[in-house]
């Protein structure tokens, strides 16, 4: 998913458009243009939007920074993976401070509180707890959350949950405007829905369409609901909100090929939202099942060769060993037809499914194998949480170039080996061009390369040297505990 960088040059250029239409002369002898009546049948917004619109808020981050007294300085790296994501743009490089004349020696590095990112967010209770996207607040020092009539609140973050990027933060008011949550279930494609945030910092800012899709699945961990409203950074976070008022989502992410915004906008459905606001509220923490398997997709050579009347459940590639799966005598090649008696139509269905179930619950998995139906029975143990790839310390090297495929990468030694439980593979340090469309990020792990296992960078680069310009590459990815196939199209070099 990209987001809209913000061009200065053509916002002012707009701006300038639209104030010099209030300032044209009057002519003599010109009529008054005469207002024309409003359209029967279309949409009146204005007033659900009064009703919703105190309570959504704007928030805005900061970091704690030390600002050098001389003139080395590096960008933190967590901040400029924000500004990429949140604003489709590195953040402006920070005005070096000169160093001081005089004494001795120099003075020590000081902490400084710097702007951080801004985003949106919407009130759920009266006493203040307040519903927004995780990457709005992942990493920050201080939340700071205004409302409408500019009050402004520090917020602590009660927590955030990054496989649905739902977050929890907490303020301290009484009597405050909120929001009524709606029922995710109950949408029907084609309905009208609006979205209110703030983009580009533009506070409280309404934009309307329709619902497009209910249930896109988009790879992430559950499926998002699809509209055409316009979204833009700093959106995220913000309610999507149905005609009767109520909050059916949480503008998260949008699709675009360009940079730009096309029509494509995706919502986290509240339903998920607020079970895991719940479990944030509770613990600090969302707990979810696992069993142990990696899993693809039924297509329809699949489901005929195994026997299946149509493409339907999860494919089970590999089985962990130890895992609840195992134990419970799942075998690779089995298709995963049902999980406590609900039907898995998608491969993505069984994650949310088993996610959704406590730890330590027995549970039933009913699978297609050789040809027959059967009931496997199993204990749903607990995931983990996201493993991330710890960079090490490392001397500094000559500015690397990306390779074809727009990657650069490097080797996992031994220990971060073990701590992934894998044998091989590669660390992406940094993508750009093809691989950045794609929706490769620093910290994925490269498993495979069409059909050829990973073993280390050399190996890898010379691989992708000798791939055909003409032909798509097919890589095999992992992300936390979740691993998927990506195409690629290389560059000539």
């Amino acid at each position: 998913m990209k987001t809209i960088p913000l061009v200065h040059k053509k916002l002012s250029v707009v701006l300038f458009g639209v104030a010099s239409a209030f300032f044209i002369p009057a002519v003599a002898g010109v009529a008054p243009s005469i207002a024309a009546p409003s359209v029967a049948g279309l949409p009146d917004f204005t007033d659900l939007v009064e009703k919703t619109g105190p309570a959504v808020v704007n928030i805005r981050t900061t970091e704690k920074a030390k600002v050098q007294q001389g003139n080395a300085a590096t960008d933190d790296e967590e901040m400029q993976e924000f500004f990429r994501r949140f604003f489709g743009a590195p953040i402006p490089p920070r005005q070096q401070q000169p160093a001081p004349r005089g004494r001795g020696k120099a003075a020590p590095d000081a902490e400084e509180e710097v702007p951080r990112g801004v985003g949106s967010g919407f009130i759920i209770s009266a006493d203040g707890y307040v519903m927004t996207n995780a990457h709005v607040v992942n990493g920050a020092d201080e939340v700071y959350v205004t409302l409408t009539d500019k009050r402004e609140y520090k917020a602590k973050i009660i927590g955030a949950d990054t496989r649905t990027d739902v977050a929890l933060v907490k303020i301290e008011g009484s009597n405050l405007p909120r929001l009524t949550m709606g029922d995710s279930n109950k949408i029907r494609v084609g309905e009208w829905v609006i979205a209110i945030g703030s983009p580009f910092g533009l506070d409280n800012s309404v934009t309307a369409g329709i619902v497009s899709a209910k249930a896109r699945d988009t790879g992430d961990y559950l499926p998002l609901i699809q509209t055409d409203v316009a979204v833009n950074p700093g959106n995220s976070g913000g309610p999507l909100i149905n005609m009767r008022g109520e909050v059916i989502g949480i503008n998260s992410q949008i699709y675009s090929r360009s940079g730009g915004y096309m029509g494509i906008s995706f919502a986290v459905p509240i339903d998920e939202a607020m079970r895991v606001a719940d479990q944030l509220r509770a613990t600090g923490k969302v707990t979810r099942g696992r069993v142990g398997v990696q899993i693809g997709e039924v297509t329809k050579d699949v489901a005929e060769s195994l026997g299946l009347s149509r493409p339907q459940g999860a494919l089970v590639q590999r089985v962990e060993p130890g895992g609840p799966a195992e134990k419970g005598g799942v075998e690779a090649g089995d298709v995963i037809l049902k999980f406590n008696g609900v039907g898995i139509e998608r491969s993505s269905d069984l994650p949310r499914l088993v996610g959704s179930t406590k730890p330590g619950t027995r549970s039933v998995m009913t699978v297609w194998r050789k040809g027959a139906m059967r009931d496997l029975n199993l204990v749903v143990a607990e995931l983990e949480a996201d493993k991330v790839v710890k960079k090490e310390d490392k001397k500094p090297k000559a500015e690397q170039v990306a390779n074809a495929l727009g990657l650069i990468v490097s080797d996992l030694n031994a220990a971060q080996l073990k701590e992934l439980k894998i044998d091989g593979g590669i660390l992406i340090e940094a993508t750009e061009g093809a691989a950045a469309r794609a929706g490769l990020r620093a910290g994925d792990i490269i498993l495979r390369l069409n059909n050829t296992d990973i073993k280390d960078a050399r190996q890898f680069n010379g691989l992708v040297t000798k791939l055909d310009t003409k032909k798509t590459t097919l890589l095999l990815v992992r992300r936390g505990d979740s691993s998927q196939f990506v195409t690629i199209k290389p560059l000539a070099q």
